[in-house]
């Protein structure tokens, strides 16, 4: 604490700092925002830092952030990112300029433009920047690489206009396109909702009916029958075979408006004139799905932001959104927080030489997939176009088999996807690079090793106290698992394949 007492004070008028608090090594930490939690004991010493930081002199508004500065300081920085609405603790990171929840985003309103602008990205590009300087000025060295971990919401805003403030990030299913993304949300609520009408689709439905016949048409496509689909995009589900026969009982068949929601919702959504708006659920996280968009309640966090940040009409239903409400979105893309420019030349270019590693679990049920998959060929069609860069030196896809959003759980979903993603709870079963990601973007920062492919783990009952259960391949997209024989349950008995 007496360093930074001499060289922590920032002269940046426009950062306070709220209190400082020295942790010893393997102290018994628990810390809880409205944001996020962290309850630990196996941290190294260090000094955390709560600052407040002006983000508009004339409204007077301010964001709280943290920078946590270790004893045993290895010259990096690590900032981390947020999701949906929220804020975070460790690290480098912020409450983006609110307190809430995830899904609350009621503070938007009425016309809280200033707010907005705070969460689209203004407070972490001051946390970061104020961070950055407090760090180098506690040290009284300059920072060697600066890194990012996130999943949600967070760093494609920050790479695609400032490209410099990261050497190399690590983004978790990003919700970077968010006027599509709430559109797509209410979308995916009204092909079911409401809960009295023909096509509602019950839990258990969708848990012991839908879920073991896609199991049953496309488990061993990747050639083993184990309960993982692991690659969607090979199975060709047909709901039809569900159809209720005459005088079979409804909750174990389904109807035709049932198929026919169905079938949106394994489709990939447009507008009638054919405009691509967002992508699709995929076949193989059925289990989680009735807790994500499709089930009897309207997603909170997509009918706040219409209500409060796009429209400000706090009458405002899923039931009332259509096209013209998304075309209203898209004109104001609130908080300019849409992140969607394919033009990654000056964080990848030479001048720079970034890196980022992108995930995304196939059973996500919040975020489709698909919305990973076409950002990542967005920007491989630009930069094939506009440079001679090959975007495997600089921008890798992977896609986890089984996972679903961070958000319910980095483990959640039926598929090894336990490797050191941020805000997984348990994290990886070792911190080398093959199995930790953070471990693996240093290393190709650093030692421009970059990886192809992860062992990720599935723990026994959820806990890594219980052990391995299984592990797998997590392939570099448009690779995925195959089987080919050995221990079902070893990754070494899978190779990364294109499945056919």
């Amino acid at each position: 604490m007496e360093r930074a007492g001499k060289r922590g004070r920032n002269s940046n008028t426009n950062v306070r700092l709220n209190a400082t608090t020295h942790f010893a090594a393997n102290a018994s930490i628990s810390l809880t925002t409205p944001q996020s939690s962290l309850v630990a004991s196996d941290l190294p010493a260090f000094c955390r830092l709560q600052l407040a930081i002006t983000t508009n002199t004339t409204a007077g508004s301010t964001a709280l952030a943290e920078v946590w500065l270790p004893d045993a300081w290895n010259g990096r920085s690590m900032t981390v990112g947020n999701g949906g609405f929220s804020g975070g603790i460790a690290g480098i990171s912020t409450d983006t300029g609110h307190e809430s929840t995830t899904l609350d985003g009621t503070w938007g309103g009425p016309h809280n433009d200033n707010a907005i602008t705070d969460w689209g990205g203004r407070a972490f590009r001051l946390t970061v920047i104020n961070g950055k300087d407090i760090i180098q000025r506690y040290y009284g060295q300059h920072i060697s690489k600066s890194y990012y971990a996130g999943c949600s919401s967070g760093v494609l805003k920050e790479i695609q206009e400032f490209p410099d403030d990261f050497d190399g990030v690590i983004i978790g299913s990003p919700a970077n396109w968010w006027t599509h993304l709430m559109g797509w949300e209410l979308h995916m609520n009204l092909l079911v909702q409401p809960e009295t009408s023909e096509r509602f689709i019950p839990a258990n439905v969708w848990t012991d009916i839908i879920a073991p016949e896609v199991l049953n048409q496309c488990d061993a496509l990747d050639g083993l029958t184990d309960g993982i689909i692991n690659d969607p995009r090979m199975c060709s589900f047909r709901p039809e075979t569900l159809t209720c026969r005459p005088g079979q009982n409804r909750s174990t068949c389904l109807t035709t408006p049932q198929i026919i929601a169905l079938r949106r919702i394994y489709s990939d959504y447009f507008e009638a004139n054919q405009t691509y708006i967002f992508g699709s659920y995929y076949p193989g996280g059925e289990t989680g799905f009735f807790n994500g968009l499709v089930g009897n309640t309207t997603f909170q966090i997509a009918e706040n932001y219409f209500q409060f940040f796009a429209l400000n009409d706090t009458n405002f239903t899923v039931f009332d959104y259509g096209p013209e409400v998304l075309r209203i979105a898209d004109e104001i893309n609130p908080g300019q927080a849409n992140a969607i420019n394919p033009d990654l030349r000056a964080f990848a270019g030479p001048s720079h030489n970034g890196k980022a590693i992108h995930y995304v679990g196939w059973a996500d049920q919040l975020i489709s997939p698909g919305n990973s998959l076409h950002y990542y060929e967005t920007v491989h069609t630009f930069m094939t176009e506009h440079t001679n860069l090959n975007i495997d030196d600089f921008y890798r896809l992977f896609t986890v088999s089984g996972m679903q959003h961070w958000y319910v759980s980095a483990h959640g979903g039926s598929g090894a996807s336990s490797f050191g993603a941020p805000n997984d709870p348990i994290s990886a079963i070792s911190n080398d690079p093959q199995h930790n990601v953070v471990s693996a973007i240093v290393r190709w920062v650093e030692e421009d090793i970059a990886p192809d492919n992860f062992t990720g783990v599935h723990f026994k009952n959820g806990n890594a106290a219980g052990g391995a259960q299984f592990t797998r391949p997590i392939c570099k997209y448009p690779l995925s698992p195959h089987f080919v024989g050995g221990d079902p349950n070893s990754a070494t008995s899978f190779i990364c394949a294109l499945l056919t």
